[in-house]
């Protein structure tokens, strides 16, 4: 029998410390360190490892030159955002997390995938609900009958070891585990979902897709912060972190990239919740604009990018006359301290006295926009709220906005103005300077190919002159 000893771990960072401190050295935290018996013994090779018929790599430098460079095959799904979001499919043995709120649809979503992969052997295996549950899920979530097309196998197993060997004898093409908060391995004595646990059957599934070649997707927890459970190692194990938004009350829900070893960091699926599943949004600027009968103030829409995806979003602002000493300031799915920044520059540069009002800012949709080029939409919803005039109908804004009052230029602003006139918008604001490449009479874009009206301003000034006259 090995020799067991007691160590403590932080549960923020997975700092491992051999007596209790109140202060965590490494991450800082208070009160973070918990009691966890662990076992230092011989390694245990897990099954999938004895038979295994995959070449070794030699462990010799290799010069730059020298390395053959082949573009890696990826498994495409039949939901065209989850592969946008993973960078154009599955990559053979990556290792993916997907955290999200309970009762958000992370299970709803893996098992989806697991039911509609074509020609896939897929391994569903659950440690937080039954057979029945998962069959009755199923049987809600697909449209004919089961029994005919994907091979979607269920197991209902905790211990990594069962697993393995499950593993071994199905050979499946994906891996889902549902949830890595459940699993525990026998090497370490501590209670599943401890930071050991965690780290140690992250380390036993990585070191599996990398050596079967099978793409292992991990479902998570998350703490009431918002960050995913277990020790922050975890999100550094893995090669891609997915975070599943979105509002229960709502039926919107948000798939984005947190992390992206193979494809960019910033890109970002939207869903429906229906009754039989989730719909994937194929035009995301339809379901973010509302629908309108007469002008209101207060109200722009705002040209922003997703990743590779441009998005026409409303933006909505309320000033009003402070009731109280201090003015509020609130903003729903924008940065409050860059809304602070824009309200100096407009009371600063402009003129407009905002000192003394009530400033509310809201994005619609449920969505957190963190673009600079929605400053210039945001700018014209808190004056048109503010002389209580509405803005044109049809008229958008692609724009940045600058400490002195100019207008910046913005990235891809091609991509905005092609998104625009595809929704039927008949004018859109961008900087002056999105034109210019370097000489004067040069033209970055062109605009002739465009039959939407595009204005070019330099700064503020002349954006409220064009609007409000």
């Amino acid at each position: 029998m090995a020799k067991s000893k007691v160590a403590y771990f932080c549960q923020s960072c997975g700092f491992e410390s051999p007596k209790w401190l109140g202060k965590c050295p490494s991450c800082g935290q208070w009160n973070t360190l918990v009691e966890e018996i662990i076992e230092k013994g011989n390694a245990v090779v897990p099954t999938w490892k004895t038979n295994s018929t995959t070449t070794q790599r030699a462990n010799k430098p290799v010069q730059v030159s020298d390395i053959t460079f082949d573009e890696e095959q990826r498994m495409l799904t039949p939901d065209k955002e989850f592969n946008r979001v993973l960078g154009g499919g599955i990559v053979a043995g990556s290792l993916v997390l997907i955290g999200g709120e309970p009762g958000i649809g992370k299970s709803t979503l893996m098992l989806q995938l697991a039911l509609n992969m074509p020609n896939v052997k897929v391994l569903y295996v659950s440690g937080e609900e039954s057979e029945r549950q998962i069959k009755m899920r199923a049987e809600r979530l697909t449209t004919p009958p089961l029994g005919g097309g994907g091979a979607c196998f269920i197991l209902t197993e905790t211990s990594t070891q069962n697993i393995f060997k499950q593993i071994e004898q199905l050979e499946p093409d994906l891996v889902v585990i549902d949830s890595i908060q459940t699993l525990y391995s026998a090497h370490i004595e501590s209670t599943p979902g401890s930071v050991s646990q965690v780290r140690e059957c992250t380390a036993e599934l990585l070191r599996f897709a990398k050596e079967s070649g099978t793409p292992v997707f991990l479902i998570g927890h998350i703490t009431k912060d918002g960050m995913i459970a277990g020790p922050k190692i975890l999100e550094h194990m893995v090669d891609t972190v997915l975070q599943f938004e979105g509002d229960r009350h709502h039926v919107y829900r948000i798939l984005r990239t947190v992390k992206n070893r193979f494809g960019s960091a910033s890109e970002l699926g939207i869903y429906e919740m229906l009754g039989e599943g989730l719909r994937e949004v194929s035009n995301p600027s339809e379901i973010l604009l509302s629908q309108r009968d007469e002008p209101l103030s207060g109200i722009t829409i705002s040209a922003t990018l997703e990743g590779m995806r441009p998005m026409l979003i409303e933006t909505q602002a309320l000033v009003s006359t402070s009731a109280y000493g201090t003015p509020q300031r609130t903003a729903t799915g924008f940065d409050t301290r860059r809304m602070s920044m824009l309200l100096a520059v407009l009371e600063k540069r402009c003129g407009f006295k905002l000192g003394a009002k009530d400033v509310f800012l809201n994005i619609t949709g449920g969505i957190r926009v963190e673009d600079p080029a929605i400053d210039l939409g945001l700018a014209a919803a808190i004056i048109s709220s503010h002389e209580d005039i509405p803005i044109p109908f049809k008229t958008c804004f692609a724009g940045e906005i600058g400490l002195s009052g100019e207008i910046r230029a913005v990235n891809r602003v091609e991509q905005r103005i092609a998104e625009a006139q595809k929704l039927g918008f008949e004018q859109i604001f961008i900087s002056k300077y999105n034109l210019a490449s370097g000489g004067k009479d040069k033209k970055r874009i062109d605009l002739s190919r465009y039959n939407i009206a595009v204005k070019t301003v330099g700064n503020i000034e002349e954006v409220f002159g064009l609007l409000f006259g």
